[in-house]
């Protein structure tokens, strides 16, 4: 038997998913070019997916509430699909999940983004009173509560998908034309500006609603990226390297450090920078989207955030590998470099994989394959890949042997 490298008592196992990359049947702004369809329709099957989960040993699951399903009109909420999501969340409570609800990932009703999204001052409002609404509805199923998912990718990518043309190609796949005015910088400025008034004022709200006696987690999910320079000896490269960490890393975090329970990370990539700016990875193993894999950068990653001194969950960490070829090998690599992390102090408490089946990857289409259940999207069967009993192995056993 080799090493085993053991996880504290109560670690978190599970996976993690998006209510517009697997439910389908959504109208929200992603809804005209982007249209996932059915998805995986995970609407209707959630309680096969539960049983999933369930049977891989997970004890943890991360989803997000669909805004645009919830309040379709502006001030109009639908009764009806609250009550679908307290029955989603009554589901994972009757399996024994601990569950983490995301309020926001990247997707809007019409209504909202009719009037500019989060450009607009006025979210703050509107977010605040969906959020106080959520949490007045689920506030005995919800063990976590999560603002806003990558904050800083949606005010860069995300955002500017939705606003530049868009064709969607026969595979999924879409091509993006982006207008000349889109390319400024303000929208993005004005998104981060608004997210950082609205998770404050979330997590204030939120907490006067619990009162003192009652437990409440209120957090944000960061997409931190392991920032190197690609000369280590140029101390240009290293300036540049240091300033893109500080930017999109750090900066965030700084203005909301007080208005937090716990940080979720979402860890995914590796930039090597070589002045000025420029990014020149080695990419001697990639996923199937063409994404270095650095498992090392979680561990560097999980110390920048140790100085925060909060709890920190690995809120999504995966590849897409439609073969299962590399996923077993990145899950160990990935865990060997987080439980290092925990050695050295970091107190991560739970690692939650992207994702738990197949879905529908943004501008990406269907294309990509994250799931470590597959899912025939002809016939919406679902089948666990071998490296999600790899994991499974993990999970059950709160240990992972070398």
């Amino acid at each position: 038997m080799g090493k085993i490298l053991e996880f504290p008592k109560n670690f978190l196992w599970g996976t993690a998913i998006s209510a517009y990359q697997s439910e389908g049947g959504i109208s929200c702004d992603w809804t005209k070019h982007f249209d996932a369809g059915l998805a995986c329709n995970h609407y209707r099957l959630y309680e096969k997916d539960f049983d999933l989960a369930k049977s891989l040993n997970q004890n943890a699951f991360r989803f997000s509430v669909e805004w645009s399903r919830i309040e379709p009109k502006e001030g109009k909420f639908d009764q009806t699909e609250i009550e679908f999501y307290r029955n989603y969340l009554k589901s994972l409570k009757a399996r024994g999940f601990a569950t983490m609800v995301t309020l926001h990932h990247f997707t809007n009703p019409i209504w909202l983004a009719e009037i500019g999204g989060w450009t607009n001052k006025k979210v703050v409002f509107y977010f605040t009173r969906f959020a106080q609404r959520m949490f007045n509805e689920y506030r005995d199923l919800v063990d976590f509560w999560v603002t806003i998912n990558e904050p800083l990718v949606y005010a860069t990518f995300a955002y500017t998908c939705l606003r530049g043309d868009l064709e969607q190609k026969k595979d999924n796949s879409f091509q993006v034309s982006f207008h000349p005015r889109i390319s400024s910088l303000i929208h993005p400025f004005l998104i981060v500006k608004n997210q950082i008034l609205a998770h404050k004022e979330v997590y204030k709200i939120l907490h006067k609603s619990a009162g003192p006696n009652f437990p409440i987690r209120v957090g944000i999910v960061k997409n931190n990226s392991f920032f190197d320079a690609f000369n280590p000896h140029s101390s240009i490269d290293r300036i540049n390297a240091s300033f893109l960490r500080y930017i999109w890393n750090e900066y965030f975090l700084n203005k909301i450090k007080h208005h937090l329970d716990f940080i979720g990370l979402n860890y995914y990539f590796h930039i090597r920078v070589k002045f000025p700016f420029q990014t020149k990875n080695q990419n001697k193993v990639v996923s199937d989207l063409g994404w270095e894999i650095c498992s090392p950068g979680i561990y560097f990653v999980l110390k920048e955030l140790k100085k925060y001194n909060l709890p920190v969950y690995i809120t999504e960490n995966g590849l897409a590998d439609k073969n299962d070829i590399l996923r077993k090998d990145f899950i160990k690599d990935h865990l060997c470099w987080i439980w290092q992390a925990i050695e050295e102090g970091v107190d991560v408490k739970g690692y939650l994989h992207w994702s738990l089946m197949d879905n529908f990857e943004w501008d990406k289409g269907i294309e990509p394959r994250f799931g470590l259940v597959e899912v025939d999207y002809k016939t919406l069967e679902r089948k666990p890949r071998t490296s999600a009993f790899y994991y499974a192995k993990i999970c059950k056993e709160n240990a992972l042997i070398l």
